[in-house]
């Protein structure tokens, strides 16, 4: 049997006997349960925002069938993510908590399987804390755990990764089948919650050629190509069969930058503001975006000083360990595929000016440079029979049995200060040290920051007041519907804005009717007010007194002081008339008859048509109405006093 052929032979994780005798594993998960611990507490600062009412609204309005899990959302495909939230919608309603739980739930998932990962992959060393640390804490996934609508789809993809990753290092090391069987359904469940780990099968390929494989570009992919030849069928079937499902259904999300200025400002804002800040703690500053999450802000002296912090440490370990130039690489050209894919899906809009300020567009990157520092910092593990680190492996495989050999006594310890003389390793020490509280200071920071943001939900104090002003409502209150405030759902999200979708989930919610005496409506801030109409109203009738007059069976033109395009209004009709009937009022191509009651009176219906003016005919001989008041716009709260 062939094997790797690559500088280290990867290592099954059995070096560690319980739980309170490894040290390691149980700073480990330490650190993953303070990680959970800290982004349960900034997710429940905030509430729900934007995307998470759509589709919380969407579930709400749909039995739970395939058509509905395989519906596309601003042409994401994710089946996982809409069966969750119909369960949630469907047995606890309009609430938050549910979704951090599962948020909190699939972040030490992530973490475990994490650990595991470097345990198989790299060599034991203390310095393991370093990557983990990264995945972990770092302020590019803070989305990802406290927002509903990025945690659906990237937890479950970054977890993918991972679980691909770790098959894939175990079929390299055995070549047994049952390691493809678990490339091929974590590749699927990725793919169940986010169209976008489709990206895993590239990472997969690029990580065993960057790791396992040696010589030069040509040579590195053709042995990649020829030895794990199978992983690559596999995987190239299954993303072909994805692909053409997905296509068929999707419409195209690729869209031209405007110009090639455009594109190097996405980039260096991408890099500068975003990738390279975060992956040392910052950007330390906060950009609020209404609701939803703020986007990176970082000081220009903070750029500079993650440059010089990333730079560092690669050039420092790539002079230390060579096969720390190829896990770098990796790192790149993931990079790469991230950004060609953002500036081919969100350049060339409205919001191309911020897309590279956006944490959760490069959150995935993160589990990727967190496997590429690892690498770099301690080392692939090694086999039994393995040469030391970083050279080339005999052409035999290791069985997937049996623990680590250690190192023979007096070999120098795994991780960075291995390769250095004994001169050297205080300093570098030292300076490790000091770069490790400054992250920790400066993640520290960020997270609280950001946390402050997250907090400001306009979507919870609205939902809470409507809440609480339904409970003291009579129960004879009805509604006029009119979209919730532009910075709870924005109008983008139209119709899924409306107040009688919004609120399907609430469970005791407004009665929403399209024609009434004495409607009500909900302010932005939630509250129930008398309803008006805002919007062109008639001019001034010639009898004072009355103001228009309209006999029965009479039709009367009545001008408006503006036109109304043709749309769906909202007509309130204040008058006076002789006796009960009926009345019949055209704006344009527009129709609506409403019934009218003797005395002093208003009716609100809706209307679709546009003009000039309106027609007013009521019904009866012995019928006369006067109306001064005929208004034709947008519901809205009648001004108090």
């Amino acid at each position: 049997m062939t094997s790797t052929g690559a500088d280290v032979t990867a290592a099954p994780d059995r070096t560690a006997g319980r739980w309170g005798g490894d040290p390691i594993r149980a700073t480990a998960l330490a650190m993953i349960a303070l990680s959970v611990f800290w982004r349960t507490h900034v997710a429940f600062r905030g509430f729900l925002a934007a995307d998470d009412y759509v589709l919380i609204t969407q579930a709400a309005e749909s039995d739970l069938t395939v058509a509905h899990l395989f519906a596309l959302y601003n042409n994401h495909l994710m089946p996982g993510g809409r069966l969750i939230v119909w369960l949630v919608t469907e047995y606890v309603g309009l609430h938050y908590w549910p979704y951090v739980l599962l948020m909190a739930i699939g972040q030490a998932v992530l973490g475990v399987v994490f650990l595991q990962l470097l345990r198989r992959l790299l060599q034991p060393s203390w310095l393991i804390l370093l990557p983990l640390g990264l995945l972990l804490f770092s302020p590019l996934t803070l989305e990802a755990t406290s927002w509903w609508a990025v945690g659906v789809n990237m937890l479950p993809m970054q977890i993918a990764m991972v679980l691909a990753i770790r098959a894939q290092v175990d079929y390299v090391r055995t070549r047994r089948p049952r390691h493809l069987v678990a490339l091929a359904l974590s590749v699927l469940f990725g793919l169940f919650f986010f169209e976008k780990a489709i990206l895993v099968v590239a990472l997969v390929f690029l990580l065993t050629a960057a790791l396992y494989a040696d010589g030069g570009p040509l040579r590195t992919v053709w042995t990649t190509i020829r030895r794990w030849w199978p992983s690559w069928l596999l995987l190239t079937v299954l993303s072909l069969v994805f692909m053409a499902a997905y296509l068929t259904r999707s419409e195209s999300s690729l869209r031209r930058p405007d110009s090639p200025d455009e594109v190097f400002s996405f980039l260096t804002q991408m890099l500068n503001s975003t990738v390279v800040p975060g992956l040392v703690g910052g950007p330390w500053q906060w950009l609020g975006a209404g609701d939803g999450a703020p986007v990176t802000a970082p000081p220009e002296i903070g750029t500079w000083m993650s440059w010089v912090v990333v730079v560092a440490v690669v050039v420092a370990t790539v002079r230390l360990r060579p096969r720390a130039g190829r896990a770098w690489l990796l790192l790149v050209a993931y990079l790469v595929m991230v950004a060609a894919m953002l500036a081919a899906t969100r350049l060339g809009s409205a919001f191309s000016g911020v897309a590279g300020g956006v944490p959760r567009y490069v959150s995935d990157v993160v589990v990727v440079a967190a496997i590429c520092l690892g690498v770099a910092v301690v080392g692939l593990a090694r086999s039994p029979a393995a040469a030391p680190a970083d050279t080339a492996q005999p052409d035999t495989a290791q069985p997937d049995t049996g623990p680590v050999t250690p190192a023979p006594a007096g070999s120098p310890p795994p991780g960075l200060s291995g390769p250095l003389p004994e001169r050297y390793r205080e300093p570098v020490g030292i300076g490790l040290a000091l770069v490790l509280v400054a992250a920790g200071l400066g993640t520290a920071w960020t997270t609280s920051r950001y946390g402050d943001e997250w907090a400001a939900k306009s979507g919870r104090s609205y939902i809470d007041t409507v809440r609480i002003e339904l409970a003291s409502a009579p129960p004879d209150t009805v509604f006029f519907d009119s979209p919730v405030p532009d910075n709870v759902v924005p109008r983008l999200s139209e119709p899924y804005n409306l107040q009688s979708r919004f609120f399907r989930a609430l469970g005791a919610r407004p009665t929403y009717v399209d024609e009434a005496e004495h409607p009500s409506v909900l302010d932005g801030l939630g509250r129930v007010k008398v309803a008006t109409v805002v919007g062109s109203t008639i001019q001034p009738g010639p009898r004072e007194g009355c103001g228009h007059l309209v006999a029965g069976g009479e039709t009367v033109r009545i001008p408006l002081n503006e036109p109304r395009f043709s749309w769906h209004w909202v007509v309130r009709v204040g008058y006076l008339s002789s006796a009960d009937g009926t009345a019949t009022l055209r704006l344009g191509s527009g129709e609506a008859v409403f019934p009218i009651r003797k005395g002093l009176n208003q009716r609100f219906f809706r209307i679709v048509g546009g003009g000039d003016s309106v027609e007013l005919t009521v019904t009866g001989t012995d019928l006369t109405l006067c109306t001064n008041e005929i208004a034709i716009g947008d519901p809205a709260p009648k001004p108090e006093g």
